[in-house]
């Protein structure tokens, strides 16, 4: 029998040091949703760059009613078990709303991520398993460990309030959902994973979640900090990174659009705007912005 578990406040000491601005709920709706309410009723100003480094804005709950993730998909988490926080920066309107550079944003979340959850588990001297149990990011938007979805990612462009510069910046909101202590019979999906299953003497769940949350908040200070000075060359410097955690790279995949088409052939990598590359048996390249990527 699986027993509800109640949904209590998040405690994020480490990740209130760490940044500006900690918004920590029982319950929400979404915290991507929460923090878009925010952001545009001037409840959670976002300050601009110091000196090119962003301030960032945290949300947290630790259960949400209504998570959501690319594509109109849910995300279903377990209070006390999940990690739901969202990141909230502002960025100038140029970069992020450019359709050759913004595809990175979403890369450089999900390497954030896996930096965050790496250097937690080293920290605390969490070992993997298993050899093969290495986090990789399946594109676009997906944490994967050991061909399975640990977490799910989704980013989301705000406008700001009128009176905040609202014609150079936007906000751009990044939702990270990882399942951190789930056990086998609490998975939502059969294609689910939790890091507790992978890796042995990991800390409790609140102190994880709140060491991965401080050091999420530092790798997206640096990461923007650099994407933002310099956008193309930061974007051939991603595109080189995500060689080696791309989890569909090599692969024969699936890719399935919105419009219930599909394309099926080799992930070869991503292109200059962060797009995937996927070569049909046929030898033909063809360039994926938006779909749900399977393995076969």
């Amino acid at each position: 029998m699986i027993i509800a578990l109640k949904a209590a406040v998040p405690q994020l000491p480490r990740t209130n040091d760490a940044t500006e601005q900690v918004v920590a709920v029982a319950e929400t709706d979404s915290t991507n949703a929460l923090a878009a309410r925010m952001i545009a009723d001037g409840t959670m100003p976002l300050a601009p760059a110091q000196d090119g480094t962003p301030a960032i804005a945290v949300v947290a709950a630790d259960r949400q009613t209504a998570g959501r993730g690319r594509n109109g998909h849910t995300w279903v988490s377990q209070p006390g078990r999940s990690s739901t926080i969202s990141y909230a920066v502002r960025l100038p309107r140029a970069i992020a709303t450019d359709e050759t550079l913004n595809g990175w944003l979403q890369m450089i979340a999900g390497l954030v991520t896996l930096d965050a959850l790496n250097g937690a588990m080293k920290e605390f001297g969490a070992e993997p398993d298993h050899p093969d149990s290495l986090l990789e990011l399946k594109w676009p938007n997906d944490i994967f460990c050991h061909g399975l979805k640990l977490g799910g990612l989704l980013s989301e462009l705000v406008l700001l309030p009128e009176t905040a510069d609202a014609d150079v910046d936007v906000a751009v909101v990044f939702g990270v959902g990882l399942n951190l202590m789930l056990g086998a019979c609490r998975l939502p999906t059969p294609q689910s994973t939790s890091l507790q299953l992978h890796v042995h003497d990991l800390p409790a769940f609140g102190e994880l979640r709140d060491a991965v949350a401080a050091r999420e908040v530092a790798g997206f200070r640096e990461r923007l900090a650099q994407f933002v000075a310099d956008p193309h060359g930061q974007a051939e410097l991603l595109r080189e990174e995500m060689k080696t955690v791309c989890w569909a790279r090599g692969r024969q995949v699936e890719a399935h659009f919105t419009d219930g088409s599909t394309l099926t052939g080799e992930a070869i990598g991503l292109n200059e705007d962060a797009s995937l590359i996927l070569r049909t048996p046929d030898g033909v390249d063809h360039t994926v912005h938006t779909a749900d990527v399977g393995v076969l």
